[in-house]
């Protein structure tokens, strides 16, 4: 299997972590020897993913009747270059990645879909909650018939976390604070550069 052992996290706990903090998930159905692919946050609660899609969305239409879908959850990536480790080193890149693969099926309560937006809304607000979807909010009820809810079933977990775990100490040290470093200065720089 690959990743090599060393980078591979399959701690169901350290997976969901990685969920829960990145919950933006590609979303990946096949139709016709065809990929279809979404990006949608997804909210884990108890073993299952919950997610919402635009009905009009042709990948809609494959996240039912118990279809397969395969998920992938990216947490913190960057190059690492051999100047940060004490020891001598080839240039490498880290990341952290959450594979998952599961059964799909809809969800047609639109009660449920509306507590469900509200309850993801409310996580994805959290820790502060500056917004508040409230329930008796006229819009909410306006695209409730245009917002598919789904559930995913998750059958397989795979976490790939190559964090430079096979180097010295030191330069694993080096290394996390570059991946800290780096994506902090990247999203900055990223963020001047198109706005």
């Amino acid at each position: 299997m690959y990743p090599p052992k060393q980078h591979q996290d399959n701690d169901i706990n350290h997976l969901i972590e990685v969920i829960k903090t990145y919950p933006l998930a590609t979303v990946i159905s096949v139709e016709n020897n065809l990929p279809l692919i979404t990006h949608l946050p997804l909210i884990y609660k108890d073993g299952k993913l919950i997610g919402h899609i635009d009905i009009n969305n042709p990948q809609a239409k494959l996240l039912k009747d118990n279809r397969d879908v395969t998920l992938i959850f990216s947490g913190p990536e960057c190059y690492i270059s051999p100047s940060i480790f004490e020891t001598a080193h080839l240039p490498t890149w880290n990341y952290i990645k959450v594979h998952l693969t599961g059964k799909a099926k809809v969800n047609t309560d639109k009660v449920a879909l509306k507590r469900s937006l509200i309850s993801m809304t409310e996580f994805l607000e959290a820790p502060e909650q500056k917004y508040v979807l409230n329930a008796d909010n006229p819009r909410l009820d306006k695209n409730l018939d245009y917002i598919v809810m789904f559930e995913i079933t998750i059958a397989h977990w795979e976490g790939k976390f190559k964090l430079s775990q096979d180097k010295k100490a030191i330069d694993i040290k080096a290394a996390r604070e570059e991946l800290v470093r780096t994506n902090t200065t990247n999203i900055e720089q990223f963020l001047n550069t198109i706005f």
